[in-house]
């Protein structure tokens, strides 16, 4: 339940920011520095990474109005904006319109897409202790150690749910491939 907790509590914060611009602080602090490793990867230049992610909190500020809650984390979202300004340098560097996939992996093909979109359903159908430990690790990316503390069990209880939620996820996206 606790990471069904987050989601809620992280549409709360939204839709504060949305009715007051001063609460989005609450919502860079928590994704600051996802986003600012996801382009510092790509970037590999420090102060270009900070510049883009200043961008990338500025752009989400100035839309957080427009955002809609489906359900995803709200990192989901930056980390599209993020896609969008990395794929702006790209052509403002190479002068070229079209961004080589393979040098920026952020859309995916329609079928790495569909994939995904079948994952998040899947999750979604498992048991709620696995759930649970798969949003903390994968999603919010949460320590075994995290996340034992958390839910006040033990890191090898843990480990065994994410063992049969990895294991529940693999059967059924086989399922549903076949």
């Amino acid at each position: 339940m606790r990471a069904l907790e987050i989601g809620a509590d992280e549409k709360l914060l939204i839709e504060a920011a949305q009715r007051d611009p001063a609460r989005f602080s609450e919502l860079y602090e928590r994704n600051f520095e996802r986003v600012y490793a996801y382009i510092a990867h790509r970037v590999g230049d420090r102060e270009e990474a900070q510049d883009l992610t200043s961008e990338v909190f500025h752009e989400a500020l100035a839309s957080i109005g427009r955002f809609e809650w489906r359900g995803a984390p709200f990192i989901a979202w930056l980390l599209g904006i993020a896609a969008n300004r990395l794929a702006r340098r790209w052509q403002r560097i190479t002068g070229q319109q079209e961004v080589p996939v393979e040098d920026f992996d952020f859309a995916g093909s329609d079928g790495q897409i569909e994939q995904r979109a079948m994952l998040f359903q899947l999750v979604e159908e498992l048991p709620p202790d696995q759930r649970q430990v798969i949003i903390s690790r994968f999603v919010y990316q949460r320590s075994l150690k995290e996340i034992a503390q958390e839910l006040q069990r033990s890191e090898g209880a843990i480990k065994q749910l994410q063992l049969r939620a990895l294991q529940n996820l693999r059967t059924q996206m086989n399922r549903k491939r076949d």
